[in-house]
């Protein structure tokens, strides 16, 4: 049996990078990693299976994870337990956290000698097949505040000189990433509001440290979620304007309806803003 935690991932600014090469695709914009995340215990099965918190799941994108590293090991199958606190769907990348936990874990119960960058490109590459994320993974294998601007290379990425913080959430419910993934309409617009976010994001990666550079990155997230379209449930919208009615900042969870705030609010849970990346759990 192995043990790994990888965290979970607020993605704030994302555009969609097309490639037909799976290891190629991947998006550029802004994230941050969080305290919770998930845990994926892994241990030789008699068939291939996944459980989250206990219960039965399909879960493609961790399925094929698993196919991947146990070809030619001798391995039938493997039984993966995945426990978070977090929701699955609601925009805090679960599944390239499950996906990359999954596979620093597997590596380890194999005794394989694969590193974490080929790791985390065997997850990335799962996640892009089965159009459940496209840049979560790079986060999750760095940690931090990261910026993407880097175009061919899936976990390149800058790290924003942003302190650990206290972050206040709520979610109403989730998006699906297979099908937003799959509108070219829609990805057109995001691309588009995406362009615009990413120039300023360039100038916030040559700031110095200070109080005010999160709460410029929530503002580019914010004004990326309204020209993006992807901004539309009432929930979000209402309580985002409360946030900042109140002086705050907000903005909404990609791809989730949700909200973030480095402000409490109302029916919000709090966790943290941390620099930590996945990692085995001895």
């Amino acid at each position: 049996m192995a043990r790994a935690f990888a965290p979970g991932n607020i993605s704030c600014v994302f555009k969609v990078i097309r490639h037909t090469d799976p290891a190629r695709m991947h998006s550029l914009g802004m994230g941050f990693t969080v305290k919770e995340g998930v845990e994926a215990t892994v241990s030789e099965y008699h068939e291939t299976a996944v459980l989250f918190n206990r219960e039965h799941i399909n879960f493609p994108t961790v399925c094929a994870v698993v196919n991947r590293l146990i070809q030619n090991s001798g391995i039938v199958g493997v039984k993966v337990d995945l426990s978070s606190p977090l929701p699955l769907g609601c925009g805090f990348g679960l599944s390239g956290a499950a996906s990359l936990a999954t596979a620093y874990a597997l590596n380890e119960l194999l005794s394989a000698d694969r590193d974490k960058e080929a790791l985390a490109m065997i997850a990335h590459v799962a996640e892009v097949e089965n159009r459940t994320g496209l840049g979560d993974v790079c986060s999750q294998y760095h940690g931090g505040c990261l910026v993407k601007l880097k175009e061919g290379s899936p976990l390149t990425a800058d790290r924003l000189p942003i302190a650990e913080q206290p972050i206040y959430y709520r979610y109403f419910g989730p998006i699906q990433t297979s099908e937003v993934l799959g509108n070219r309409k829609q990805t057109m617009r995001i691309n588009h509001a995406a362009d615009v976010a990413l120039n300023v994001l360039q100038t916030l990666t040559e700031a110095k440290p200070s109080d005010d550079l999160f709460n410029a990155c929530c503002a580019v997230s914010k004004q990326f979620s309204v020209e993006s379209g992807l901004l539309s449930d009432a929930r979000v919208i209402d309580t985002i304007a409360r946030i900042e009615a109140e002086g705050g900042v907000a903005s909404m969870i990609m791809l989730g309806n949700g909200v973030f705030s480095t402000h409490p609010f109302e029916n919000s849970v709090e966790t943290k803003l941390v620099h930590n990346p996945a990692r085995l759990i001895s």
